[in-house]
């Protein structure tokens, strides 16, 4: 079981985490801006379904590791440390990292926006080891390692899309809040070409 100091620390952990923009915001605002508010919302919806795909490949491995070795659970803790100080000293010396690693296919359809988030989030290698890296800090290799696992790489992909929709900056808000603003930059453009400018 997860003990609730190191739950509450988790919690404010991955909600400051999810405030962050990331490429899949990114992602999402480039779908929801090329194809509307549907396609920014199912393309959330893929990145979030890539997400739980991550946590469940993540606990499968991690926790047959750190089942079997004390030593392997410290390793894997000390490389997650490592990896996250490599991923914050990279973001404030790299103002273009995050754009660099988008490849968008040109071609967006409603249809096509689930499966190419799924795809575009679980080939992302920083999303996985970003879980490899974050969950096992909060897990308590006395209990169930899995379920620990999964429990808290659930709740890390749920605040990233939804948990935090009452503020401005959940991937669910962009995409709304992106179609709102091609929505009205259409309008304003034929207002202004019906006024004569």
């Amino acid at each position: 079981m997860i003990e609730p100091t190191a739950f509450l620390g988790f919690l404010l952990a991955a909600f400051t985490l999810a405030i962050i923009p990331g490429p899949g915001i990114l992602y999402v605002l480039a779908r929801t801006l090329r194809g509307g508010r549907r396609e920014g919302i199912l393309s959330t919806a893929g990145t979030g379904i890539a997400g739980l795909i991550h946590t469940l490949a993540a606990a499968l491995g991690v926790s047959a590791l750190l089942a079997t070795s004390a030593i392997a659970f410290t390793i894997v803790k000390w490389m997650g440390v490592a990896y996250l100080i490599y991923l914050g000293v990279k973001t404030l010396l790299d103002q273009q990292g995050i754009a660099d690693n988008l490849n968008l296919e040109t071609s967006f359809t409603p249809k096509g926006a689930l499966r190419q988030g799924i795809i575009a989030e679980v080939l992302n290698p920083k999303t996985a080891l970003f879980f490899l890296a974050f969950i096992p800090q909060f897990i308590n290799p006395a209990g169930h390692i899995f379920w620990q696992f999964v429990l808290l790489g659930t709740i890390t992909t749920l605040l990233t899309l939804f948990g935090k929709s009452s503020k401005p900056f959940s991937q669910t808000q962009y995409a709304v809040t992106a179609s709102s603003a091609l929505w009205f930059g259409h309008r304003a453009h034929k207002f202004r070409r019906l006024c004569g400018n």
